[in-house]
């Protein structure tokens, strides 16, 4: 097992968790032993978000994604946009605001639940009225917890403790452009996922009636 930062081993996670007997779980409720909260912060690509949720629509798991209103890299309010939050809601996932300090109005769009942007430890776990934060003590502690940011595990890889029950219950906060670009490093990934960005945009402007000839 490589343990890379690939769309084959996120499956290989996936396919330890069963083996480990969790449950996939969400921000509905408080955790309990033996959950498995499976949470997705797409900073970065809708694109992304949605390849990985058809993986785990395929394999039976649900996820809770959190997503931008006011990203500088995608637009919910547009039709992909709109698009995207339809397929997430289709494949059975929850989808959060991943909101930007200090606001956090949670919208129709969104579950009541919200993960800051980049946050910074005083309001960090603070809680939200009318809403759960995923990282307010309930939902939180180190040995609870486990983040790919950066394309960097701070604990190493989890696949060898989910597949042994290691954890009681665990937060696996992962970022799905990390995991459906290829690279082998956090630079070589932003750079797969702008070269498709690229492309996606020749196609956005061809379907907007641009002549590049």
């Amino acid at each position: 097992m490589s343990c890379a930062f690939d769309v084959e081993h996120y499956r290989e996670l996936l396919a330890a968790a069963e083996v480990g007997g969790y449950r996939f779980a969400d921000f509905s409720r408080d955790p309990e032993p033996g959950d498995l909260i499976l949470r997705h912060d797409v900073d970065l690509s809708l694109e992304a978000a949605v390849e990985l949720a058809e993986l785990e629509g395929d394999a039976g798991v649900r996820a809770t994604y959190f997503l931008m209103a006011e990203s500088v890299f995608y637009n919910l309010a547009s039709p992909a946009g709109e698009a995207a939050i339809a397929t997430l809601r289709s494949l059975g996932h929850a989808v959060g605001l991943h909101a930007v300090y200090p606001r956090a109005e949670v919208d129709g769009r969104f579950d009541p639940v919200v993960a800051w942007h980049n946050p910074e430890p005083e309001y960090m776990s603070a809680p939200i009225p009318g809403a759960a934060n995923a990282m307010e003590p309930r939902f939180f502690s180190p040995a609870h917890y486990r983040s790919d940011s950066n394309q960097h595990w701070r604990s190493g890889c989890p696949h060898e403790e989910l597949a042994a029950g290691a954890f009681e219950r665990l937060q696996l906060l992962t970022h799905p452009e990390i995991w459906v670009y290829p690279g082998g490093t956090m630079r070589e990934t932003m750079l797969a996922m702008l070269d498709a960005k690229r492309e996606l945009a020749l196609a956005q402007l061809a379907e907007d009636r641009i002549d590049l000839s």
